[in-house]
């Protein structure tokens, strides 16, 4: 009888793949995780109880197929496992990477809530798809049958390269604009490379060119080519442009000279990592190299600048958050990373104001946590008199992202939008106000997760099918 490959989670600890040292990795931008092997990747699926109600699948965004994954990989039938995960799954291996395990799939395992230690799902279905790769299972987009169609998309991040790879492999002819020189959006320019190497992405992008989707980057809509133009050309059009509008701080002094957007500076760092010349970098304007860093902000956003600042060499790299480590919105993970690499991190701290032009130092107010706000966190609340001065070479903004104003950018006044200035969107479907345009991921969510994005993307590239089934239907009559 074969031996239970599956159920090991008693005998078998939790186990992730093995992390790169902190002063090793503070050396450069490449991944901080090594890839499981054969074996290991085996033990740890193996773990797995197969439970009879999934919670890792049911917490997922796209609904994963979770277990059954985890269960062909413990039985060594790899290549099933990858046709499994990329059933419902665009980029899994980017997923993988990226994701809040923590606070998805793994933190809704159910061996974890039994105190066994949840299941490594986030490394085994990087492991899946890696390994896809490498052995050349990944195959060509080849539709059975082309149609005449066509789709316009605004933006190549995440939202719009899922509904670009669902449409193409419909036979949809597909055109996908962006205003950056490569596609990928925020996982080219935004993640870092010790999160997601930058070949990740770009092997995506090429997979979709190779399967016919043409790309028109350094196309910035409303300027270079408006909305209108783009919509007379196809026959349908999905937005999917992001957030990219940093929040602002205010306070004395907030117009300084060396206080910069975290979009910015991570674009600039990602650059440099892609062998770009960058002269915003060159010149140290965005160059944390031997400079006192102090970074604001308490979400991912956040993580990603002060551990960038680390590997640029900066002097010391300081994150003020102004609520207590439990309450921020950022990965666990990601800071339990940052202090091993040695970022200091002051808990209950806001910025009120900023010494000297160019910068010199923060005003930093210490906090205390009061009444719970609106969403049940407790709300922070200035201690009188406690004022000190933090010092700063390069202070970096990362409090979040905004939408831009498209129906003004791209004189659209019929374009709805809400109170936030997300776009007016139908759930599941994104079918806008306006006839034939639809729009996914934060530019309807707000700054969301990547795997949101995606979930978006291929939903309302169903939606954009069933719309021109009907329209070839009513033009046939």
């Amino acid at each position: 009888m074969a031996k239970q490959p599956m159920l090991k989670f008693v005998t078998v600890e939790r186990d992730m793949p093995e992390k790169r040292g902190a002063e090793d990795r503070r050396q450069d931008f490449h991944e901080i995780y090594a890839e499981f092997a054969d074996a290991k990747a085996k033990e740890q699926a193996g773990r797995c109880s197969q439970c009879g109600v999934p919670y890792c699948q049911s917490h997922c965004p796209l609904h994963n197929n979770i277990p059954d994954w985890l269960r062909l990989t413990a039985e060594g039938r790899l290549k099933e496992a990858y046709e499994i995960s990329q059933l419902t799954n665009t980029f899994p291996e980017i997923c993988g990477r990226i994701c809040p395990q923590d606070r998805l799939c793994e933190g809704n395992c159910v061996i974890e809530q039994s105190g066994h230690g949840t299941v490594t799902i986030g490394a085994v279905e990087k492991y899946i798809t890696d390994t896809a790769w490498e052995e050349g299972w990944v195959e060509t987009i080849k539709p059975s049958v082309e149609r005449v169609e066509s789709v316009g998309i605004i933006g190549a991040g995440p939202g719009g390269l899922a509904a670009a790879d669902v449409l193409r492999r419909a036979g949809v002819q597909v055109t996908v604009y962006d205003r950056y020189d490569r596609g990928g959006g925020l996982l080219t320019y935004g993640i870092p490379g010790f999160k997601l190497e930058k070949d990740v992405v770009m092997r995506r992008v090429e997979q979709l060119e190779q399967g016919g989707v043409k790309f028109v980057l350094n196309c910035d809509v409303g300027t270079d080519i408006s909305f209108d133009e783009i919509r007379k050309k196809h026959n349908a059009l999905l937005i999917a442009t992001g957030v990219y509008k940093s929040r602002d701080l205010g306070g004395p002094g907030a117009g300084a000279k060396g206080i910069v957007r975290a979009i910015d500076y991570l674009t600039a760092s990602n650059r440099v990592c892609f062998g770009d010349q960058v002269p915003e970098y060159e010149s140290g304007e965005l160059n944390a190299a031997g400079k006192r860093i102090v970074v604001v902000g308490g979400g991912d956003t956040a993580m990603d600048c002060v551990r960038t600042a680390i590997r640029q060499g900066a002097k010391s790299v300081t994150c003020l958050y102004r609520r207590d480590r439990e309450n921020m919105p950022g990965s666990q993970r990601e800071v339990a990373n940052a202090e091993e690499e040695g970022v200091k991190f002051e808990w209950l701290s806001a910025p009120v104001g900023f010494v000297g032009d160019p910068v010199t130092a923060v005003k930093v107010q210490k906090m205390r946590l009061g009444a719970p706000d609106a969403t049940g966190r407790q709300s922070p609340e200035p201690i009188e008199g406690a004022v000190e001065d933090a010092p700063a070479d390069l202070v970096i903004k990362a409090l979040g992202f905004e939408p831009e104003d498209l129906p003004s950018l791209w004189n659209q006044k019929e374009l709805e939008v809400t109170r936030w200035g997300t776009i007016k969107a139908e759930f599941t479907t994104g079918q806008t106000a306006m006839e034939g345009v639809f729009a996914v991921g934060d530019i309807v969510r707000g700054a969301s997760l990547v795997v949101w994005a995606i979930r978006d993307g291929r939903d309302s590239a169903a939606a954009i099918l069933n719309y021109l089934n009907g329209a070839t239907a009513v033009a046939a009559e």
